[in-house]
């Protein structure tokens, strides 16, 4: 992966509670750009990564991030995974 997949996790917020967002995080790429609003959601599936997302005046909500492939966002979800579960 070329220099700007160099993704580290800048700061991950666990969550108590019942609810199924259990952490948010910030991502910094290849010490380019600090995008914030990653989330760790415990699915029907086990944990995935959600993407940064914001509401529209009529209350629906989008990405505002989309990784341009299949393989940026495994990597995007390793990474934040790892970090979720371990720390580092």
């Amino acid at each position: 992966m070329s220099e700007i997949l160099n993704v580290k996790v800048d700061k991950l917020v666990k969550l108590e509670g019942e609810g199924k967002v259990k952490a948010f995080c910030d991502l910094l790429f290849g010490e380019l750009f600090l995008i914030k609003g990653f989330r760790v959601v415990e699915g029907e599936k086990g944990l995935f990564v959600g993407m940064p997302q914001q509401q529209s005046k009529q209350g629906k909500w989008f990405n505002v991030f989309i990784p341009a492939t299949d393989e940026i966002r495994e990597y995007i979800k390793e990474v934040v995974l790892q970090n979720y579960q371990t720390g580092e």
